[in-house]
């Protein structure tokens, strides 16, 4: 059991060279069995005519010897038997009265010493009897003898049988060689799909002469193709990517430095003026001419720092996702617009399987989020805004929607792409390989949809 599993599989021209060299043995073997017919006739033809031939030289000659009975006349048809010696495919007694040999014909000098195989012999020597002829005082028994017409058959038979091995032996070796050379090409594409799969998308195979074997090159060329060009689109949108997370972080970058700049130098330069009015207020009764614009001066101070606060809770970064999960970092955002806007009621609804998501996700999410709800606050004229966010496509997918009841879309937004604030959700959902919608709500109002991968999509290994 052992030694059969170390053995391997025969090749595909070995099987093949062995189904038509094992059909042509067939074929050998039927006509072998034809022959072993044939041959038992010509064996019984042969040898009945040549019985019948010696049977009536015997008979006339006991027919003699009756007409004339004498010892002379015996003695001499004796002379005559011993003088012809051996007959043609037959044996030949003579027998006297008293039941001894006279005579025994001699054995065949032709092949002596040979014989064929007794289950040879059984396949093609027919069935004879012997023929007894009479004659004064002796009896002729003559009987055939198939034994050299059957070792005749035997040697041809293995003549033709040693001719049929070499013949079937070359028969392998040129059918083995003919399909080697016919199947020669499919070396070639094994090594291209095993260059495919190592990652060489630009392997192609030649045009073969083999119909079958041009087709599957034809086949594998057009999946080369179509391959090459998804990698190549793959490779583009992970550039793409790429560089659109670069920008995203520089504009992080940006937005996290204008907001120190604006809290160290403009919130500082407000709150100076506004310290200075106030002391001017203190310092000056209700007639002074200088207390009017002073309080003004405060007034306007305070409007400008909840302006200010307002921009800077907008540049500041949005909470990452640590372990609070996706809905507290929703939630603390969602809560901080709600006391900015407090006129616009804002409901949230979570699915119970929205989290968690990859953080890159999650940071283009809140960024959507608090665009949109931006945009709310400035355009849409709405005193009330849904935000849902739910999972689909079994989980694999997120999907946000800001929907509000304000005056629906402006017509310069009806066009893809425009506004800065939509280009911008555009390409930064594009960039995570998302879908974005802006329409019509259908309760009227604005819906804002998108659709992201619930995981950060993975860097593309590419091999040129």
């Amino acid at each position: 059991m052992t030694t059969l599993r170390r053995l391997k599989p025969l090749s595909l021209h070995t099987r093949i060279g062995l189904v038509l060299t094992a059909l042509a043995a067939i074929l050998m073997t039927t006509l072998g069995v034809l022959w072993v017919r044939q041959t038992r006739d010509a064996i019984h033809e042969e040898v009945t005519a040549a019985a019948r031939v010696a049977e009536q030289w015997l008979t006339v000659s006991a027919a003699e010897l009756r007409a004339q009975p004498s010892n002379d006349n015996r003695a001499r048809l004796l002379a005559q038997i011993v003088a012809v010696g051996r007959i043609r495919a037959n044996a030949l007694e003579v027998i006297d009265l008293g039941g001894s040999w006279r005579y025994q014909s001699p054995p065949s000098s032709y092949k002596a010493g040979r014989s064929a195989p007794a289950w040879f012999a059984a396949l093609v020597e027919p069935a004879f009897a012997a023929w007894r002829i009479d004659a004064p005082g002796i009896t002729l028994v003559l009987h055939p003898d198939p034994s050299r017409a059957t070792l005749d058959a035997w040697d041809d038979l293995c003549a033709m049988a040693g001719w049929a091995i070499v013949l079937l032996f070359a028969l392998f070796i040129a059918v083995r060689h003919a399909l080697e050379h016919a199947l020669r090409p499919l070396g070639q594409i094994m090594t291209a799909l095993d260059r495919t799969g190592a990652g060489c998308f630009d392997t192609r195979l030649p045009a073969f002469p083999i119909p079958e074997l041009g087709r599957l090159a034809k086949a594998f060329n057009g999946m080369a193709d179509r391959l090459a060009q998804a990698v190549d689109h793959n490779v583009r949108l992970e550039s793409e990517r790429e560089l659109g997370e670069q920008m995203h972080a520089r504009l992080e970058a940006e937005r996290r430095h204008i907001a120190r700049e604006l809290h160290d130098e403009l919130a500082q330069g407000i709150t100076a003026v506004r310290a200075l009015a106030g002391a001017i207020v203190q310092r000056t009764d209700e007639k002074n001419a200088l207390r009017g614009p002073a309080e003004s001066i405060i007034a306007a101070t305070n409007q400008m720092q909840d302006g200010v606060r307002t921009i800077l809770h907008r540049l500041r970064d949005a909470p990452t996702a640590d372990a609070s999960g996706t809905q507290a970092a929703l939630r603390h955002y969602l809560r901080i617009w709600q006391q900015h806007y407090p006129d616009i009621a804002l409901t949230a609804t979570f699915a119970e399987n929205a989290m968690p998501i990859g953080e890159a996700v999650l940071h283009a999410m809140l960024r959507i989020v608090q665009e949109g709800l931006t945009n709310v606050a400035r355009h849409a004229c709405a005193t009330r805004v849904d935000v849902t966010l739910r999972r689909s496509g079994n989980g694999k997918w997120l999907e946000l929607v800001v929907a509000d009841n304000g005056g629906g879309l402006p017509v310069a937004s009806r066009t893809a792409g425009s506004g800065l604030g939509l280009a911008g959700m555009r390409e930064r959902v594009r960039t995570l390989g998302g879908q974005f919608v802006f329409e019509p709500g259908t309760g009227g109002g604005a819906r804002l949809g998108v659709r992201l991968p619930a995981v950060d999509p993975a860097p593309l290994e590419h091999r040129s």
